[in-house]
């Protein structure tokens, strides 16, 4: 397992984590094991969901864009250039 040193923690942040850990009946380092664990999950399903999102927009996007007819342009009718093919 890796060992994390943590510099510089303020009092006053080690102070409530202390009374966490006590409360719940834990170390300070299985206690913040815990919160790391809890604030990743929640972070990664945070990421899941943005990208979920970002897929919904293009697809809605693509979607509400007008669909091109070819004639509008003066393109023949790919139906008919295919048939005509077909019947050579």
């Amino acid at each position: 397992m890796a060992t994390l040193y943590v510099r510089n923690l303020p009092d006053d942040l080690y102070a409530k984590l202390q009374e966490l850990a006590t409360s719940q009946h834990r170390s300070i380092n299985a206690q913040v094991i815990t919160l790391l664990e809890q604030a990743l999950k929640t972070e990664t399903q945070q990421i899941e969901d943005q990208k979920q999102e970002n897929v919904l927009k293009v697809l809605e996007g693509s979607r509400q864009r007008r669909r091109v007819n070819p004639s509008d342009f003066g393109l023949p009718d790919s139906t008919q250039l295919i048939r005509e093919d077909r019947d050579r």
